[in-house]
């Protein structure tokens, strides 16, 4: 617990500081951190990094997350780029004979596209004219406010298991207690800025935040449960790996651009 705490500690303050300086160093982090992500993703399911359909599936990824737009760079659309990328992908199926098999290749497609538009999202968040910053910390602190809410809640008054067969901690209680705080939270954000964010779309916010990361971290248990593996890397000492960490994030902030609700 000790080393879970010191960790988590210095790797959001370290998260938080980049976050707060924005340009090349947070972009920079999330790169990176996508392609440890995508490292993970093809390491649980048994792709070697050096693989042509992982090699592939890079590929996707920094074509979704890299600033292209800092280089004056336009790069096609996102169903461009997955639809490139399941051409190719496809075909590597043909060129070895099926040793990658349609399945193989769905996987990588669904990786790139998982963690590539994923920490894209976040990108996109930041950079958001003047406000970025703001925009970034409400949805990192409705998410942060859920995983609180659900654990403490859920140690506190937790009864009733919420999807035992997949995560046998989490609870109902928990889990509302998670949209509770992400609900204060997001709150604040509109009461302490009114000229920045009504309430009622915080608040929606909010809402988004707490259920959709609530379903991220239940995707990834699910996951891990089908590769029998405990965490999907060693990254974080006492909290695993990257996917292991953002695996909230990388659900809610694209949900949060589609819908625009974050104004991208």
């Amino acid at each position: 617990m000790r080393q879970r705490i010191i960790t988590g500690v210095v790797a959001g303050a370290v998260f938080i500081g980049l976050a707060i300086v924005g340009g090349w160093l947070y972009t920079s982090l999330l790169v990176l951190l996508a392609i440890i992500g995508f490292t993970e993703y093809a390491r649980m399911n048994g792709v070697a990094w050096s693989h042509p359909s992982s090699l592939l599936g890079y590929a996707g990824v920094l074509l979704f997350v890299l600033p292209w737009s800092y280089w004056g760079i336009t790069i096609p659309s996102p169903l461009t780029i997955l639809w490139v990328l399941a051409f190719l992908l496809l075909s590597i199926t043909v060129i070895t004979k099926n040793k990658t098999t349609i399945d193989g290749a769905a996987l990588m497609l669904l990786g790139a596209l998982y963690v590539g538009y994923g920490f894209s999202a976040m990108v996109q968040a930041r950079q958001i004219d003047q406000d970025g910053l703001i925009w970034t910390f409400l949805a990192f602190g409705c998410i942060w406010a859920s995983d609180i809410g659900a654990y403490f809640m859920g140690r506190a008054f937790g009864k009733t298991k919420l999807w035992p067969s997949i995560s046998p901690n989490k609870t109902i209680e928990g889990a509302l207690g998670g949209v509770l705080f992400s609900l204060i939270v997001s709150a604040v954000f509109a009461l302490a800025i009114p000229d920045f964010i009504d309430l009622p779309k915080a608040l929606l916010i909010g809402l988004v935040a707490a259920v959709a990361g609530q379903f991220g971290d239940l995707i990834q248990s699910a996951y891990k449960r089908v590769r029998d593996i405990k965490d999907t890397g060693t990254l974080l000492p006492g909290h695993g790996g990257v996917l292991d960490r953002c695996d909230s994030w990388l659900i809610v902030f694209p949900l949060l651009v589609l819908t625009e609700l974050l104004p991208v």
